[in-house]
């Protein structure tokens, strides 16, 4: 009973860290801009020291005992920016923006090669799931067509925005050429199936999506004037609904949370990467921690706190003109790279093609 109770305190203690740096992160944007940056960067040192004690001490508490840190670190960035901040901190912030803005190309990359590699694991447990009987294969086919549905009615309905030029306009006819033809090819391969190319459909649509809404938006203006903390709770609090009602995009939101939920699950998918030849060289299954992927596995779900500030903060930074010309780029270099697994990869679907042809 008392491991269930801690447990539920532990979480509790998780899910509120969570909500404080969802909360706290535009509460200072109402500030100025400096602040915000500045309580980026403290949550980011803070992020990087939680993880590296539960690396070593691996102990739930920890997760108890940072729950008043995020206040305190508040309570901090208000008492700096309370009178003219030091140069220092100033050009610490500058260099923290530049950093988070550099940063956006790489999470838009990783977020591509995770969305392909759940998309592939969904569609290998699809398969499985469809050999066990007709009610699956049913189920899939039927999931998998409201997904091409819905990808169908998504690129139609922004396409005023995501192709409102003759270069992005070619990109969208060019992207949706290439998905076509790399779905036959996979099909004609029996390397890929409906359930995996209805998934990587949803994420280019996803992704021109976010195009239309980046060439339509300007940047969120976080140069609010300085009110001190405590004299002016009520006001603070009535700008931070303003800015999240009104001012914060509610794509940023979106991609925040696709952004988390595609990284973990790809971070739990890469400990079965190679599963089979390393449980071969071993004799058994053992433990995924074992496995050459399970340290890298490891280091992301460690320090995952880390890459939820920094995911935060770079979207609420977006430089939408400029990180639209990547999401293209991103959905080109996924689709290549999907392609590339189609033609080069092993039979590793033939036990799956065999069961396939005994059912016709």
């Amino acid at each position: 009973m008392s491991t269930l109770v801690w447990k539920a305190v532990a979480n509790t203690a998780k899910a509120s860290s969570f909500l404080q740096i969802l909360l706290f992160l535009p509460l200072t944007a109402t500030l100025s801009k400096p602040a915000f940056l500045l309580l980026s960067l403290l949550l980011s040192l803070h992020g990087a020291i939680h993880g590296t004690l539960r690396l070593l001490w691996g102990s739930a508490a920890l997760s108890v005992l940072q729950v008043p840190m995020h206040p305190f670190l508040l309570l901090l960035v208000f008492n700096v920016f309370s009178s003219s901040p030091d140069p220092w901190i100033l050009f610490a912030t500058s260099w923290w923006e530049t950093g988070l803005k550099l940063s956006g190309p790489l999470f838009i990359f990783l977020e591509g090669l995770s969305s392909l590699l759940v998309a592939q694991k969904v569609g290998q447990e699809g398969k499985k799931l469809v050999e066990e009987g007709e009610i699956y294969q049913f189920g899939f086919l039927i999931s998998s067509a409201v997904a091409y549905v819905l990808f169908a009615w998504w690129i139609v309905a922004v396409y005023p925005s995501a192709a409102s030029s003759p270069l992005s306009s070619t990109l969208l006819g060019v992207a949706l050429t290439a998905l076509l033809f790399l779905t036959f090819i996979g099909f004609a391969l029996r390397r890929t199936n409906i359930i995996e190319s209805s998934s990587i459909a949803l994420f280019i649509a996803y992704n021109v999506w976010l195009c239309g809404f980046d060439q339509a938006a300007a940047p969120l203006d976080l140069t609010s004037t300085y009110l001190p903390l405590l004299p002016n709770v009520v006001p603070h609090l009535q700008a931070l609904l303003n800015f999240v009602t009104n001012t914060l995009p509610k794509p940023v939101i979106i991609a925040l949370l696709y952004r988390l939920i595609i990284l973990h699950l790809a971070s739990r998918i890469l400990p079965t990467i190679g599963a089979d030849s390393w449980e071969g060289d071993n004799g058994d299954g053992g433990d995924w921690e074992d496995r050459p992927t399970g340290n890298l596995t490891r280091l992301l779900l460690t320090y995952r706190q880390v890459l939820y500030v920094l995911c935060y903060s770079q979207l609420l930074l977006l430089d939408y003109s400029g990180l639209s010309w990547w999401r293209w780029i991103n959905i080109f270099l996924t689709l290549a790279i999907w392609g590339i697994e189609l033609l080069v990869s092993g039979e590793d679907d033939q036990v799956g093609s065999e069961k396939w042809r005994k059912r016709d």
